[in-house]
Parts: C-alpha cells; sequence; structure tokens
C-alpha cells in the first residue's frame, strides 16, 4: 500500500518537527489556515498506535470568523441556478471515483475500518452525492391554476441559510460528506462542518475535492474544535440548522439547545439493535450474516448488530455456529489498510478501553462468554494497536445491561425466548430503535415483525438494514431526535423552506367595482349571496 499517498495534498498540513507528526490546518473561505490555538489532539493509525496527525482546536474567533466567510458565500450561492450548482455534484462524484484507492487508504490508516469496509465508507459519500445532483427535479414545488376563480398557487422550495454539521468520528467520509454535504450544498445553502477530531483527514481531503470539483470559496468550510467551541453552532444567530451524528447525551443536548434558539435540528443518536432469529431461519446463512454484521467496522456503527434475540429450539446449535464463524474471522484480524485484513482495530486506546469495561461488566453481570476476544493475536507491527476480537456473549437477561447500552465495538449479545412474541416484545423494550432484524423463511411473521417492530430501519433476513441514500436514514425513539431525517425526501426537506404564492390579476369589471370579499377571493365555496 505504499504507493498509495498516505495524506492529502501539502497545503492542508506541517510538519511540527517533532515524531513527524502532521499538524493539520482548517479550511475556511477557500483557503487553508493555521489555527491560532494552543491545543492540538492527536490522531492515531489505530492498527499500530502511532500518532500520525495532530489536529487544531481552533479557537472561539476562529469558528465566529467560518460562520461569518459562509454567511457571505450564501449571498451568491443561494441564487445560482439550481442546475449551475449540481454541475460541481457532478464532478465531485467523478473526482471520488478517480481517488477512490486513496481515499480508502485514508479512512482505514486513520480510522482502522478495513479496507472494503473503508471503501464502502467512501463509496456512500457518492451515493448521496448522486442523489443529491438531482436538486433540479427534487426541488421543485407545485403550482394550481384556478385554485379560487381567477387566482394561481405556486409553491417553492428555497434555500436558508449556513447549516452547521458536527460529524462523528466512525465513519470519517459517509457522514460529513454524504449524510450532510451534498443536499445542503445542492439546495443552494452553505456548510460548517465540524470534523471529529480523532480523524479528521478523510474530511480534509475531500473538501480538497469539493475546491477542485469547482465549489465556491466559503460554501462549503471544514475545522476540528473542541465541546466549547462547538456550542457556538448551536446558539449563534447566523447558524439556520444543525445536522449532528454522535452519543444520545449529546444529541438530546444539541436538540433542545438549537430549536430552543430557533433552529432547525436532526440529532442521530445512539442504538442497540436487535435481531429475531426463528427457528426455521437458515442458521448457516444467518450465522454468517450476524458474524458480519456485528463484526463489521469492529462494531463501531449505529446499523451494527450487537444484540440477537434466538428461540430456544434452535439456541444451542446457533451459538455453536457463531462461535466457529467468529474464530475463523478473528484469522484475518490485522491492519486495516492491508486488503487482506477483514476486521481491524478500534479506533483508539479510550475506545478500546471502553468496549473492554464492558465485556468485564458482562462477564460481572453473569453472562456467559462463550468467546472472549481481549487480547487476540495480531500481526506483527500491530502489538500497540487497539485490537479486540469478536466476543460472544449468551443466556443475557432483560437485567443485564450488557444487553441493553450501546458497547460500539465487535461483542454479541445472545438472549434467548421462547417465540416470535416474547421475542418482539423484548425487542421493543429498548429505548432505542435504530434497526432491527428478523431472521426466519416464514412469511406471515417477516410481515407481522416489519409492521410491529419499533426500529426505523428493518431487515428481513438482511443484517445492516441501511437504506441507500435515495431513502431516509429513519431512526426512532432515543436514536433520533428531531422531525426530519437525513438524506431521502427529508434531507431535502429539511435543507429548504417552502413558500406559497398565491396570485390574481383583476379584470375591467373586478376594477370598476371596487369590491372585495374578506377573505380576498381564497375561499371558494362562500355563497354568492355573501361575496
Amino acid at each position: 500500500m505504499n504507493k498509495i499517498k498516505d495524506t492529502a495534498t501539502e497545503r492542508y498540513f506541517m510538519e511540527t518537527g517533532q515524531d513527524k507528526a502532521i499538524r493539520l490546518k482548517y479550511h475556511s473561505g477557500g483557503q487553508w489556515l493555521e489555527s491560532k490555538t494552543d491545543t492540538y489532539m492527536d490522531c492515531f493509525n489505530p492498527s499500530t498506535g502511532e500518532v500520525i496527525a495532530q489536529a487544531p482546536q481552533c479557537t472561539s474567533e476562529e469558528v465566529e470568523q467560518i460562520i461569518e466567510t459562509a454567511v457571505e458565500a450564501y449571498e451568491e450561492w443561494s441564487i445560482t441556478p439550481v442546475n449551475k450548482r449540481v454541475q460541481v455534484l457532478f464532478r465531485m462524484k467523478n473526482l471520488i471515483d478517480q481517488h477512490l484507492e486513496e481515499l480508502t487508504y485514508l479512512a482505514a490508516k486513520e480510522m482502522g475500518k478495513a479496507w472494503q469496509e473503508a471503501m464502502g465508507d467512501v463509496l456512500k459519500v457518492n451515493e448521496v452525492v448522486e442523489f443529491a445532483a438531482g436538486a433540479p427535479h427534487l426541488m421543485k414545488g407545485e403550482s394550481l391554476m384556478q385554485v379560487s376563480k381567477g387566482y394561481d398557487t405556486v409553491q417553492y422550495h428555497h434555500p436558508i441559510g449556513v447549516f452547521a454539521g458536527i460529524a462523528p468520528w466512525n465513519f470519517p467520509a459517509m457522514i460529513p460528506h454524504g449524510w450532510m454535504a451534498p443536499i445542503c450544498i445542492a439546495t443552494g445553502n452553505c456548510m460548517i462542518l465540524k470534523a471529529a477530531s480523532f480523524v479528521p483527514q478523510s474530511s480534509l481531503r475531500l473538501m480538497e475535492l469539493w475546491q477542485e470539483a469547482g465549489l465556491p470559496d466559503g460554501v462549503l468550510n471544514v475545522f476540528t474544535a473542541g465541546r466549547k467551541q462547538a456550542e457556538i453552532l448551536l446558539t449563534h444567530p447566523d447558524i439556520k440548522g444543525v445536522s449532528f451524528v454522535g452519543s444520545t447525551k449529546v444529541g438530546k443536548h444539541i436538540y433542545s439547545t438549537a430549536a430552543a434558539h430557533g433552529k432547525r435540528v436532526q440529532a442521530l443518536t445512539e442504538a442497540k439493535n436487535h435481531a429475531l432469529v426463528l427457528r426455521d431461519c437458515k442458521i448457516e446463512r444467518t450465522a454468517r450474516g450476524i458474524i458480519n454484521a456485528f463484526c463489521g467496522c469492529a462494531g463501531q456503527r449505529c446499523m451494527a448488530l450487537p444484540t440477537i434475540v434466538v428461540e430456544n429450539a434452535i439456541a444451542d446449535e446457533l451459538v455453536d455456529c457463531l462461535k466457529q464463524f467468529a474464530v475463523e474471522h478473528q484469522k484475518f484480524l490485522g491492519p486495516a489498510y492491508e486488503k487482506t485484513s477483514h476486521m481491524g482495530p478500534v479506533v483508539n486506546q479510550g475506545h478500546m478501553d471502553f468496549v473492554l469495561d464492558w465485556i468485564e461488566t458482562g462477564v460481572n453481570e453473569g453472562a456467559e462468554l462463550v468467546l472472549d476476544g481481549r487480547n487476540p493475536e495480531v500481526p506483527a507491527g500491530c502489538e500497540k494497536g487497539y485490537f479486540i476480537g469478536p466476543t460472544i456473549f449468551d443466556h443475557v437477561t432483560e437485567d443485564m445491561s450488557v444487553g441493553r447500552e450501546e458497547i460500539f465495538g465487535p461483542v454479541l449479545c445472545v438472549k434467548r425466548v421462547e417465540n416470535f412474541e416474547e421475542g418482539l416484545t423484548s425487542m421493543n423494550n429498548s429505548r432505542f430503535a435504530n434497526g432491527s432484524v428478523i431472521y426466519t423463511q416464514n412469511g406471515y411473521y417477516a410481515r407481522e415483525f416489519a409492521h410491529r417492530t419499533d426500529g426505523g430501519m428493518v431487515g428481513i433476513n438482511v443484517g445492516i438494514p441501511v437504506p441507500v441514500g435515495i431513502f431516509g436514514f429513519t431512526g426512532h425513539k432515543q436514536s433520533f431526535f428531531g422531525d426530519l431525517h437525513t438524506m431521502g425526501r427529508d434531507g431535502f426537506i429539511f435543507f429548504t423552506e417552502t413558500k406559497n404564492v398565491t396570485q390574481t390579476w383583476f379584470s375591467e369589471s373586478e376594477l370598476s367595482t371596487g369590491k372585495v370579499d374578506t377573505w380576498d377571493g381564497t375561499i371558494t365555496s362562500l355563497p354568492e349571496d355573501d361575496k
């Protein structure tokens, strides 16, 4: 992989001279700027534990300046014809295709996703870019002539202003530059994008590609900062809306604070997705699907499958199968950026400790540790990496927190039930409702499940039921705070406001009477005698 560039161009970083860690810059108004901050956060290669970059925690003054830059850019961008705006997206799509391997390597190196997972992270950007390029059609309003005698109404969808995107660390490409930026830009808005300080390099490199695609200065701006500076985005009067992905605790705070300041908010938060496994499932194929769903991205995705609810009649056989396949899967644990690795590390030491603490909690709560992924064997050179192997708990009960709370690691909890109804009740007891899955060959139970599950994204024999970008990402309960979801039709509505224009033109007879009814002609059923 040494033939692929580790980093983006030298415009956005500088050598510190200390262990050759790269001090990153931030992007505002078309310029790559060095922050005046004294605080930098180390960014690691999780496969080796080495520091590869340092992200600036931009100052409050710098964040204010970035907002001002976006506000200035909005004036011209918002009146740029939509067909011209989407030309930028067409060029961006081609640039991502051209740089796919480089972007894949960068995401794998800084976040720890295995090669195919990292490539999917990048390709999901293009999925939404392609959808957002349909803005000329998707922004069309509605009209009706003769809504009342001599009156016509036309409905328009307008851009709103400057939005803030606050991205998580687990998808350094897809979420900031897929879920957040493309629709915002296509609809004529500008965006202030706060990249995750753990993994900012993918976002910065994609910002370079947006520039190369011809995006005007100030329309998209990317920076890293601490929580204090991020708070500015929630209260600043020039920020019209906030798109957030992260923890439920922070999501609640962002939703309540930003909404109280009159902003639109979409806050996508935690999950504890469950799968109901019925006795008629295809056990081997089901087990392989579950392995992929809870081990993929080392479990660090809100659509992972950390809990399965299994009918007792097949539970022993399924658990044996899961253990066998998980042991096989662990043999391909290795550096994320090597194509032979099927499973990479977790993102950093702090998160590894968090997941390991949860494994210890599961043991202390009395769950049966079928497979222990702690201290796995890793390839040479990865001894200091942040690796956790597949971990399986069986006989997890409703009172165990390990089966209720988000762990965000390669840990699977197996709950046992007697039948469909007991299983569905167990799943719907969760305070989260992002994804839910059923494995069955029975069409009746599949349909009942789809109708009655609380989960917003449902998989029938699909372990990771993430919708493609033309549909919304529809989490429910405490997995989402807001009214309009990201992507899909909701995405276009979130980033636009609706304006209805009703008009009439006076005839000579109307002008001669000088009469105007109370509703100015907009009530169509008013009796003639009362007009």
